[in-house]
């Protein structure tokens, strides 16, 4: 069996798993009511969760732009033989989930500018303002912390689909899409 043909190469297997890894842990450490308690005072950086989703934030966005430049030059991905129907929905699918993988940061940025909240980091990094945000044309049309946490929902759920779909194709369907981005067997 000629694993080029089955197989993602490791890197964008990697690259997957980790970036998979990072927006679940985000989601799971998303603060709640995080700009109400900014406007009350709330320093950021005293919350670990606050500092530890925000750090996660910029991972995806960093992974996302590495995975596009990869996605660029890598090798050929494996084909599968599907209806037509079904490769135009895993690339909807995909074409959606790489738009949230770069809007959901980017909302978040537009969110932490326009409203003056730092952004802290793990490593006791904070960059208290963000004026290319606050600024931009973008801050006035709409209230970013609610477009990111809502962005951050749909990323989630439409992940779970994917990941539902993978199930799909290899219990039901036995045409090795799932196994195509999971570790080679020797």
């Amino acid at each position: 069996m000629n694993t080029a043909h089955t197989h993602y190469d490791p890197l964008s297997r990697a690259l997957h798993w980790l970036t998979a890894i990072a927006v679940i842990a985000a989601f799971i450490l998303g603060p709640e009511h995080f700009g109400r308690e900014m406007h009350q005072g709330l320093d950021p950086a005293t919350r670990l969760d606050i500092v530890v989703h925000e750090s996660l934030g910029l991972l995806v966005a960093a992974l996302t732009l590495l995975r596009l430049l990869w996605l660029a030059v890598r090798p050929a991905k494996p084909q599968f033989d599907m209806p037509a129907w079904m490769q135009l929905s895993a690339k909807a699918t995909h074409g959606l989930l790489w738009l949230l993988l770069l809007a959901v940061p980017v909302s978040a940025m537009l969110a932490l500018g326009t409203e003056g909240h730092p952004l802290t980091l793990l490593g006791g990094i904070r960059i208290d303002e963000l004026p290319i945000t606050a600024n931009s044309s973008l801050a006035s049309l709409a209230d970013w912390g609610e477009v990111h946490g809502l962005l951050g929902d749909v990323i989630l759920w439409l992940s779970g689909l994917h990941a539902v779909a993978a199930i799909v194709h290899h219990v039901a369907l036995k045409d090795g899409v799932l196994r195509s981005m999971l570790p080679q067997r020797r």
